[in-house]
């Protein structure tokens, strides 16, 4: 579990919450509190303290040098504990993120240097859970969405809060 002073980089996809949606009719707890649906580009990032002006133009700077994105959500990424839509479009963005910052692997390392790029549609449940959960988001399967900005978002202890919004294919001012 998160825990505040985390930070994350994101990719919001507004148009695929009818996917959290389908979770959240199966069991509300399925699903992420505290973030529209988005696809991590790397989590976690620098830790909250670490954030800096020069930070924020890096990233703004990385978001610039790719452009808004059309996003097909086609294909379940089903594995214990986890129900996710594959999101192949936002995979150059996310490892061009990792690349750049190096020392911090994604999810700590626990999935490689690059993992697939995905969208969380639900974590933890039974197994029947995941499956009603697989079922009913296939049915709303495909969801077109379209990747515009890259978001810098905090854990604080009220929750979520974002500290950057960079546009893709915007030049930093």
């Amino acid at each position: 579990m998160p825990t505040p002073g985390t930070s994350a980089l994101v990719v919001t996809l507004p148009s695929a919450a009818v996917l959290l949606e389908a979770a959240a009719a199966v069991d509300p707890g399925l699903v992420r509190p505290g973030l529209p649906p988005h696809v991590t580009a790397l989590y976690p990032f620098l830790p909250a303290d670490r954030l800096t002006d020069r930070t924020d133009a890096d990233v703004s700077q990385l978001a610039a040098n790719f452009p808004a994105t059309e996003v097909q959500l086609t294909d379940l990424v089903l594995a214990p504990g986890f129900v996710a839509a594959a999101a192949p479009a936002l995979q150059p963005l996310a490892d061009a993120v990792c690349d750049h910052w190096p020392d911090t692997p994604p999810y700590g390392g626990r999935f490689g240097a690059h993992p697939p790029a995905h969208l969380t549609i639900a974590l933890g449940g039974t197994d029947d859970q995941r499956a009603e959960v697989a079922e009913r988001a296939r049915a709303a399967l495909p969801v077109a969405a379209r990747a515009e900005t890259l978001h810098l978002v905090v854990l604080t202890e009220q929750g979520w809060r974002l500290r950057l919004s960079a546009p893709l294919g915007t030049p930093a001012r």
